[in-house]
């Protein structure tokens, strides 16, 4: 079994795992995707972008559980809310990176890719969904780096003008669907820092620096106190 393969599966296994389904789900091993398309239309995808660049796909044959993890009709919680954590331990298996919004759509041409791999999810007496797993592997290879030519400032110039999520954080905290649905105006959240720690400053969800919050013109910007380095930022 070849290593991108084998990440794949454990990809799947890790989503099985913490997939908040009634009953404990297992990986039964690579299948076709025949079984899942008439499914697919009520996919919920993501793409994770690090190392490698993996596309993932959850289908289902049962979506009841869901709504009832979300809370009542209307909740504040969302199916991709729902989902969100088990695809999350699912893309950790590729190292350091970020997992991109979760889309509730049509996953049809991700499972009919070739390069998908397609995992049925069983809870041991019948199938109860698939997971779809493709990864793009970066031109970051050795080989592929001398293949594109030109020096390493010429091909960042190349993505220069690129947009990238720079988010400032004051602090968090974790709560149970429970507790997020009994917010009301007023609710006090404590957050894991103290008052006047310095805030984190993110760059697509990677810790890039420290920083104070301050106003300017009655916006709230963010004065930079000290910039991390690669090691400690990936802590």
């Amino acid at each position: 079994m070849s290593l991108t393969l084998t990440l794949r599966e454990s990809a799947a296994e890790r989503l099985a795992l913490y997939l908040p389904h009634p009953a404990a789900l297992t990986v039964s091993g690579l299948v076709s995707p025949h079984a899942a398309a008439p499914y697919a239309a009520q996919g919920v995808v993501a793409t994770f972008v690090g190392d490698v660049t993996a596309d993932l796909a959850l289908v289902l044959m049962d979506r009841s559980f869901l709504a009832a993890a979300g809370g009542p009709v209307g909740g504040v919680v969302s199916v991709v809310d729902v989902l969100r954590p088990a695809m999350e331990a699912a893309a950790a298996v590729f190292n350091a990176g970020v997992l991109g919004e979760l889309r509730e759509e049509d996953a049809a041409s991700l499972l009919a890719d070739a390069e998908t791999a397609v995992f049925e999810l069983t809870d041991g007496a019948s199938p109860a969904g698939w997971f779809a797993v493709r990864v793009r592997e970066h031109g970051t290879g050795r080989g592929r780096t001398q293949a594109s030519g030109g020096s390493a400032s010429a091909r960042l110039g190349l993505i220069s003008n690129v947009e990238m999520a720079l988010t400032v954080e004051i602090g968090r905290t974790r709560m149970s669907v429970r507790d997020a649905l009994a917010l009301e105006p007023g609710k006090v959240i404590e957050l894991d820092r103290s008052a006047g720690a310095p805030a984190d400053v993110l760059l697509n969800g990677r810790l890039i620096a420290h920083g104070e919050v301050v106003v300017v013109d009655q916006d709230y910007a963010v004065r930079i106190t000290r910039i991390l380095d690669t090691a400690e930022g990936l802590d």
